[in-house]
């Protein structure tokens, strides 16, 4: 019963991991389509073969994601509790999805995680949930909001004399590089909070011992997210590359290195599982600022706000559902 339950959460754990690629391939290549660097079919080819590779650079996410956030019993009633921190994040994810919003699928499976441990009156973290999640949900934006606007800033000043035609023509190409980095630094966060759930839920099982991610793990999360990153996220893309703000190919390389630069910091220096969306809607914002501060649609913004505050309750409710529904079956 427990390895059929196993069976059970890495196909929910990769439908999951899928999900998150078309959700958040908008992250990677809404600007460079927005500004006509790349087009659609071919920034989804770049963007998931560079997350393909970003999900081989690191593991230190996912050991904080298995083992950081909470602790399920053994067993079973554990499996459950994985089991509904996935369709509780999955859930949350299709919600926003519906409605183009840019929320966090890494908060919803950390607020999956969460809900699903208190329904089942399982440990959580709650110090590892502040440090390693909630500190960087709030300063990830704020550094990524600043550093883009400086960056742009920057720019505007070296580039002050230049044409404007040769000018977006040259940062159109160098679009491609930020473009790749960007979706680089998504495969090295996000794929990396599937393998630490399906490490914890092989270790919950007695599958597997300590929270070393094996290799066949780290294949499955990265194909599967690769594989949804290429299925694409219109919706999502459309308002990150069009309704915050009318980006320039300068504004847009500007964002997604800021952006990049962030997600690479968090993963190697801190271990910590911060959001893409959040990342990237920031840096956009904070280019967006450099222009006019009238530029920006702020209503989208704030919008926007409200679906990243939202995130982590929202999924833990769901999840915390998923398991009073799953529990009286499987548990």
């Amino acid at each position: 019963m427990e390895l059929a339950i196993i069976v059970v959460v890495i196909v929910v754990a990769l439908v999951f991991d899928y999900t998150n690629g078309f959700h958040d391939a908008a992250n990677a290549i809404a600007t460079s389509v927005a500004t006509r660097a790349l087009t659609p079919r071919a920034a989804l080819i770049m963007a998931a073969v560079m997350n393909l590779v970003g999900a081989f650079l690191g593991t230190e996410v996912a050991s904080t994601v298995g083992s950081g956030i909470i602790d399920p019993p053994q067993g079973s009633s554990g499996l459950v509790v994985v089991l509904a921190a996935l369709v509780g994040a999955i859930t949350w994810n299709l919600i926003t999805w519906w409605f183009g919003m840019p929320s966090s699928s890494s908060h919803a499976l950390i607020g999956g995680l969460v809900g699903a441990a208190v329904a089942a009156a399982g440990t959580v973290h709650w110090s590892g949930v502040l440090d390693k999640v909630v500190i960087p949900m709030v300063l990830s934006p704020l550094v990524g909001f600043a550093l883009a606007g400086l960056l742009m800033t920057a720019l505007l000043w070296i580039f002050r004399r230049a044409h404007p035609q040769p000018l977006a023509r040259g940062f159109r190409y160098a679009q491609t590089f930020s473009a790749a980095a960007m979706a680089l630094g998504h495969g090295l966060q996000d794929a990396q909070k599937t393998m630490g759930v399906i490490v914890l839920a092989l270790v919950v099982g007695g599958y597997h011992q300590g929270f070393e991610v094996p290799w066949w793990v780290i294949l499955l999360a990265a194909g599967a997210l690769s594989a949804g990153t290429y299925a694409g996220g219109w919706r999502i893309m459309r308002t990150l590359g069009r309704r915050i703000i009318a980006l320039d190919p300068p504004r847009g390389f500007a964002a997604e290195m800021t952006a990049s630069a962030v997600l690479y910091t968090t993963a190697f220096a801190f271990a910590a599982p911060i959001s893409t969306t959040q990342t990237i809607t920031s840096s956009i914002l904070g280019v967006g600022a450099t222009k006019r501060l009238s530029a920006v649609r702020w209503g989208v913004a704030g919008n926007i706000l409200v679906a990243w505050v939202l995130t982590i309750p929202m999924a833990a409710l769901a999840a915390a559902l998923a398991f009073w529904a799953l529990h009286p079956v499987l548990g």
